[in-house]
């Protein structure tokens, strides 16, 4: 794109009355802030030429630039040569009135002299009050100005000066100890307080740069687990799946798989576990399959996935005791496939459970609390019948004997969306602790455990 060569030339100046620029003879700061020095103009027309580009690029890049020169203008002390000719003539009349010992010629002469400097530095004094003061100093000095007159004048017209210069007057200082004495004391009670605060900024600093630095390590360990959790994913399904992407495991593969996640579980935290529960499940890996019986493959249902076999068939990976006691609190679990799995004290308060699978899992003594329990199954066929797992009889996942989940002494305290079904099981065969804890309550529910 072009640039036409008329569009960096500045506008011509419009012309200025002969008055106007004779009204004032010390312009000061506020005329320099209207005037474009060389390299002013030269910045403020390469930035017009940029502008003519209308890049998104540079578009940030020139806003910051002009923002930068019109937030920090240079100042430029400006003065009519009228004023200053005067200003020599003053310091010529003080010379002479000191040369011929005339006090009428040099007191005239210093008053034009004091008078016109001022009038000439005022601006630059100004300037540099704004520059190397805020506006939060110049508060701050004054209102300690008027706090330091305002004791003095509370001593000076309470009365409360004279009494301080009786009381004075009537104390034995040689008896009190030298003037010297009470500085040198005063001046060690100031160091010690200053010790004091110094001490106390370090610990402050302190303080935050060890929060900064754990915030850090935390973040670096969300990035760490989460590298580890990629990794565990990438092997098992390296592992459990052939070059057609299907499952063909075999008994040490499943070992070995099973071994992994068993590692992985004890150095990640409840989030980490969470998402390879949902990864596991999801992929089947946790669901009972139905497989050939001489080479163990899973057999597909014909409706584009493996049919599942809950009585007989083999998981790819059985979580056995791997959760027992984990702290999975506050989590999301939807949809996870948890059945058989040993949760005993484990801590699954607030946890995100619709449409869980917990048939069959020992929730012995675990905790429940403000879970949302929706469309979570405990057992298989009816309330009435069913019952929790047994270590002698197999199940019967028809009349739903033998099916139910462990739910003795756990804690189902403002447990959310809890299903009547799942209410009913949970009344039958939780125990007194239990029931005490399920909401709606357990009327007219026997208590089947009979403890």
């Amino acid at each position: 794109m072009t640039i036409e060569s008329n569009s960096s030339k500045p506008p011509t100046p419009e012309s200025i009355p002969e008055d106007d620029s004779q009204a004032n003879d010390f312009d000061g700061a506020k005329t320099s802030e209207n005037q474009l020095t060389p390299g002013t103009l030269a910045a403020q027309q390469a930035l017009a030429a940029i502008s003519s580009l209308q890049s998104p690029q540079n578009t940030a890049a020139l806003q910051q630039a002009r923002s930068s020169f019109s937030q920090s203008p240079k100042f430029q002390l400006t003065v009519k040569p009228r004023a200053l000719l005067i200003t020599v003539v003053a310091i010529a009349l003080t010379f002479l009135g000191i040369i011929l010992n005339n006090w009428i010629i040099g007191a005239i002469g210093t008053i034009l002299a004091l008078l016109l400097s001022l009038a000439i530095l005022a601006p630059w004094l100004q300037y540099v009050i704004n520059a190397w003061f805020t506006t939060q100093d110049r508060s701050v000095f004054v209102a300690l100005l008027g706090l330091i007159v305002a004791l003095i004048g509370t001593l000076k017209f309470s009365g409360l000066g004279d009494r301080l210069l009786i009381w004075g007057k009537r104390v034995n200082w040689e008896a009190s100890g030298t003037l010297a004495e009470w500085f040198g004391a005063l001046g060690q009670i100031l160091i010690a307080i200053i010790a004091v605060y110094v001490a106390w900024r370090q610990y402050v600093i302190s303080k935050d740069l060890t929060i900064q630095q754990n915030l850090l390590t935390v973040q670096q360990n969300i990035i760490t687990q989460q590298q580890t959790i990629d990794s565990y994913f990438q092997g098992i399904s390296d592992l459990v799946l052939d070059e057609e992407g299907l499952l063909e495991d075999w008994p040490q593969e499943r070992a070995i798989a099973e071994g992994r996640t068993a590692a992985i579980f004890s150095s990640v935290d409840g989030s980490g576990k969470a998402k390879i529960i949902r990864f596991l499940s999801r992929s089947k890996l946790l669901t009972p399959l139905k497989r050939d019986r001489r080479l163990g493959r899973a057999i597909l249902n014909g409706i584009g996935g493996y049919e599942e076999d809950r009585l007989e068939g083999v998981r790819v990976i059985d979580l056995g005791v791997m959760l027992a006691a984990a702290d999975l609190s506050n989590t999301d679990l939807r949809w996870t496939d948890l059945s058989e799995a040993n949760l005993v004290r484990a801590n699954l308060s607030g946890c995100d459970l619709i449409k869980a699978n917990l048939s069959r899992t020992i929730l012995y003594d675990a905790n429940l609390s403000g879970a949302d329990l929706n469309g979570v199954r405990l057992f298989y066929g009816s309330p009435e019948k069913a019952s929790p797992r047994s270590r002698n009889q197999p199940p019967d996942y028809q009349t739903g004997e033998f099916t139910g989940a462990v739910v003795e002494n756990a804690d189902f305290s403002n447990v959310q969306r809890m299903s009547e079904s799942a209410r009913q099981y949970c009344c039958a065969w939780g125990g007194e602790k239990t029931r005490g804890t399920i909401p709606g309550g357990c009327e007219g529910i026997p208590n089947q455990l009979g403890r």
